[in-house]
């Protein structure tokens, strides 16, 4: 997975994925519809978010593994690089990608407001797990998005179809905040370990040395993400208050 290539378009990425551009900035693909695959790796200048029925390889985020299954949702965002590796195998790709140009977002409130979507950064390495309902609640917005798209642009395609988008990533948000509380056990050894590693910490000479801890610092120890390590702790105080 050494060659990298570079999409920068809506378009490119349609043209890869073997399918027609119905608009320059926006497009939903049933990945029912596309070849098989065995391996690609590309830096990305686009958003795109894949919902993936079926492990097609193991996927690379940057440059590590990424969390990545059956039934889950993979964000990806513009200047990141991603990739798939079938080892060899010829695999039929299944479910659906939506991938936008931040173009389209323009002067609108979703451009103003997407940094607050956190699974998009690199340092997010767990994907979205869905249910069953879930998973056809998410379905049926990229529908919603695909039959928008279907239609001739006039003038309110955009607002509506940035709207659907944000509609998307709002119940995206949801389900993250829902994986957070379904895998509380995960997530109280996590705590757990991170209670532990503090009390070491000061229980050193590195607290007169160094000062107080960082959370990159933490989830550095911890092997996390600074972001996940930091939604853990505020959902813990949210708890408490």
């Amino acid at each position: 997975m050494k060659q990298v290539d570079r999409i920068d378009t809506v378009k490119q990425y349609n043209e890869y994925a073997g399918v027609d551009t119905l608009h320059p900035l926006v497009s939903v693909i049933n990945f029912n519809e596309v070849a098989t695959i065995q391996h690609f790796r590309r830096y990305l200048g686009v958003y795109a978010v894949f919902l993936k029925n079926i492990k097609c390889g193991d996927m690379m985020y940057g440059c590590q593994p990424y969390d990545y299954d059956d039934g889950t949702l993979v964000f990806v965002s513009p200047g990141q690089i991603y990739g798939i590796d079938s080892k060899g195998i010829a695999t039929k790709p299944s479910g659906y990608a939506l991938v936008f140009h931040p173009d389209l977002l323009k002067g609108t409130s979703l451009d103003r407001n997407i940094k607050d979507y956190s699974f998009f950064s690199y340092e997010v390495n767990e994907a979205l797990h869905l249910s069953k309902k879930e998973r056809q609640t998410i379905i049926d917005c990229l529908k919603k998005i695909e039959e928008e798209i279907q239609q001739n642009i006039d003038k309110h395609s955009k607002t509506l179809i940035v709207s659907n988008i944000e509609l998307f990533l709002n119940y995206c948000q949801r389900y993250y905040d829902r994986q957070f509380i379904t895998r509380s056990n995960i997530n109280k050894d996590i705590l757990v370990r991170f209670e532990n590693l503090l009390n070491d910490y000061f229980k050193s000479d590195k607290g007169i040395t160094l000062g107080l801890p960082s959370v990159a610092y933490c989830a550095e120890e911890l092997h996390l993400s600074s972001i996940i390590l930091a939604t853990l702790l505020k959902k813990k105080l949210e708890v408490r208050h």
